[in-house]
Order: structure tokens, then sequence, then C-alpha cells
């Protein structure tokens, strides 16, 4: 397993949000949903995303895709400079904008929402609401928003997300939440290869023969009761040599990072499953309940135990 795979296994969409949305100029949206992280693909028409902290408005296009990190607000419009007409909040409520008795936008059938559904604009959204703690290493490396344009974004999932998008059949839930999956890992191969992309160290470490080998070792088998030594002699070098390019091209040194990630995935098997601590512990590596909840309080600040709660909450 590479590491952007492995960071991806955490964050599968559950019960995605996944919708068309369908206008016609003028038209604007305020985006303050503060959900953890939303693609969005124009199928026709233009659009711009203007993000609330200042930064520059972005231009998509026919074919081009966004990813918005949240929790940062941001509004969608036909031309930049259009006030929003309604406001998307927590839990996809949307509540008119412009002191309008009757809203202007809403429900058009199974999965769309706008003013009508022969509009002149149309961009299908899926919406991940869930940030769990392996996603937040990936939600790291990203910018609060990037734009693939379509002449760089070409990927055959996107008439198969348009047409199951509006269809209502058993497990249809399922069905686009995987989609959308594919959809986002397919986009951040595509913007991790781009020159302005920025990739994160743990991304870019992946392409040396040396570091790369240490990091699937680590991501594969997190339980092995792993030291520089035995992942000097894997890899063919010395621990000295393994200890400074580790360090050098990853930011960390190799158990810190082997720390990181096993509590990454301690986190989520906390929030996503009903196993024990203990249980947990042994399936990351660490020899007891006693010995995960020290390692996991001085990281995050809470125990194991309040941190399930807190998830749950």
């Amino acid at each position: 397993m590479d590491v952007l795979a492995g960071l991806l296994e955490g964050p599968r969409a559950r019960g995605a949000f996944m919708m068309r949305a369908l206008f016609d100029p003028p038209w604007s949206v305020r985006i303050a949903d503060e959900a953890p992280l939303s693609v969005m693909v124009m199928v026709r028409g233009d659009a711009w995303i203007t993000p609330a902290d200042g930064s520059p408005a972005q231009r998509i296009r026919p074919g081009a895709l966004a990813i918005a990190r949240g929790p940062d607000h941001y509004t969608c419009a036909g031309e930049p400079d259009t006030a929003p007409f309604a406001e998307i909040q927590p839990g996809q409520r949307c509540a008119p904008l412009d002191g309008a008795p009757v809203a202007r936008y809403r429900d058009l059938g199974p999965r769309a929402w706008g003013e009508r559904r022969d509009a002149s604009v149309e961009m299908l959204i899926g919406t991940y609401q869930m940030r769990g703690e392996i996603t937040g290493r990936l939600l790291d490396a990203l910018p609060p928003l990037l734009v693939l344009p379509g002449e760089v974004w070409q990927c055959p999932l996107t008439p198969v997300v348009a047409d199951e998008i509006g269809k209502d059949e058993p497990g249809q839930a399922v069905v686009l939440d995987r989609l959308l999956d594919l959809l986002l890992i397919a986009a951040l191969r595509a913007w991790f290869s781009r020159p302005e992309a920025a990739a994160p160290a743990w991304y870019r470490a992946m392409g040396d023969p040396v570091v790369g080998s240490a990091l699937r070792l680590l991501q594969d088998d997190p339980a092995h009761p792993w030291t520089i030594a035995a992942l000097a002699q894997k890899t063919g070098v010395s621990r000295a040599a393994l200890a400074r390019r580790f360090a050098e091209l990853v930011g960390e040194p190799p158990m810190t990072y082997l720390t990181n990630w096993r509590l990454a995935l301690a986190a989520d098997l906390l929030r996503d499953t009903d196993l024990t601590i203990g249980s947990i512990a042994r399936r990351i590596g660490y020899g007891s309940a006693f010995a995960l909840s020290g390692a996991f309080k001085r990281v995050y600040g809470v125990s194991p135990q309040e941190h399930r709660v807190g998830a749950a909450a």
C-alpha cells in the first residue's frame, strides 16, 4: 500500500451528500456547511468560486473539477460579484438570502436542486460529512480550494456520476459513496502530479527508492515492532543513512512518522468500530491499552475513551 492509498483508506464516504445543482443567470450561493471536503464537477455553463478568506476567485468551466477544503466558507456564482441568493448551512440546510417569501432555489427531484432541470448551468456536487483523523493528514496537504481545468482533467467517471446521481434505486447511496471516493482519488492523483500543487513531503518521498520503500513498510504493517535497524535492513541502507534521508524527505524521523500513523489509525478505529481499546492497541502495534492510552493522550490531549465519546457525539 502506498502512502496516498493508506491515507484515503480511512475517509471513505459514508452517506455522503450528493447533488446536481441547476441554475440560470444570475445565480449565486454561499456555502457555509463547514463540511470537511467537497468535490464539484462542472457539466455545463461556467461558475466562479470565491473563498471567504479573500483569496482570488477561481473560474471553473465545463469539464473542470474543484475541491474545496472545509470548514472554510466560499461562494459559488455565475459571476464573482453577484450577491448570494441562498446559503447552504451545516446539515445541508438551505436558507434564502434575498428576502423573498418563497426561496428562489428548490428541490427538483432525486438529488437535484436549483431553478429548473434544464437550466443553463449544471454542477455535480459531492460532500464528505465527517473529518477523520487520517483524513486530517490528507486535508492538511491540500489548499483551501484547488481547481483542475478540463484540459488537464480527463476522467471517465464524470458521466457515470452524472448518470447515477439522479437514480433512486436500492443501494444507491452506497453506489454514490463509492463513486465519490473514486472521483476524489482520481482528482488527487491528477492534482499532486501538477507542478503548482506543492505536493506534501510524504507524497514526494514516495518516489525515493529508499524512503518510499520504508514508508510502504510502515503503512502496510504498523503493528510490526519496527526499529530504525529493521527498516534499514529491509531497505538496504545503514541506519544513519535511512534516518537522515527519511527526515530530509518526509520532514520527521521514521519512528515519529510511525507513531503518528498508528495513532491516526487508532483514532479512526475508535470512531468507526466497537473494538475495545486493548484490541485496537494490539492491532496497531501497542502492547496494551495502557500504552496506547498514554501515547494517545500525549498527542491528542484526550484519552481514547474521551475521543470515542466525542466522535460519537
